[in-house]
């Protein structure tokens, strides 16, 4: 009776762990395979294996993983990206010693760096307020001044520069809490 039990357990489990790696890939492949295809420079076959290396790697570290999703896709990217660059430098190696041209796998600029932080950051404005993520997206990503920004959405310059207060507030908040969990 006591091994049914475990074996019952150990189904449970294997269940469930199934069910958060569909979750995980569902919810990540497509994103990570545009981002693999960049790094390959559009070389298809490539990033779809990087991709399922990838994905294998968080299947082996499920248990680790959080349940945040941003912070689970920043470890994804991280992860990738690593994946991608140490492709790179083994075709760089090989082609050094059989004289092919690899020079298309360079290591990826700072764009690629800095993408899990614009993810996060992505992720943050998501959880704000309509009103507090059209500030600040007018001011940051749009440079408009406030007057323009009051102009635009037709409120006063001063809520502007009050929902851009708050809202800047509640983003610190959020991605301060997210770190706090990574």
């Amino acid at each position: 009776m006591k091994s049914d039990v475990c074996v019952a357990d150990r189904f449970d489990r294997e269940a469930h762990l199934e069910r958060r790696m569909l979750e995980v890939f569902q919810a990540n492949a497509q994103p990570l395979y545009y981002f693999l295809l960049r790094l390959t420079r559009g070389q298809a076959g490539t990033a779809e294996d990087l991709l399922q290396e990838t994905m294998l790697r968080a299947w082996r570290k499920l248990d680790d993983l959080p349940d945040d999703t941003s912070t689970i896709r920043r470890w994804l990217f991280i992860v990738a990206r690593h994946l991608a660059i140490d492709l790179a430098r083994s075709r760089q190696a090989k082609s050094e010693i059989l004289g092919v041209d690899v020079s298309w796998a360079s290591s990826p600029d700072d764009t690629f760096e800095t993408l899990p932080d614009r993810l996060a950051l992505h992720a943050t404005l998501r959880k704000l307020t309509p009103e507090h993520r059209t500030v600040l997206v007018e001011l940051y990503y749009r440079d408009a001044s406030v007057a323009e920004v009051a102009a635009r959405i037709g409120i006063p310059e001063g809520t502007v520069r009050s929902r851009s207060f708050y809202a800047l507030r509640v983003a610190r908040g959020i991605l301060a809490e997210a770190d706090a969990r990574s």
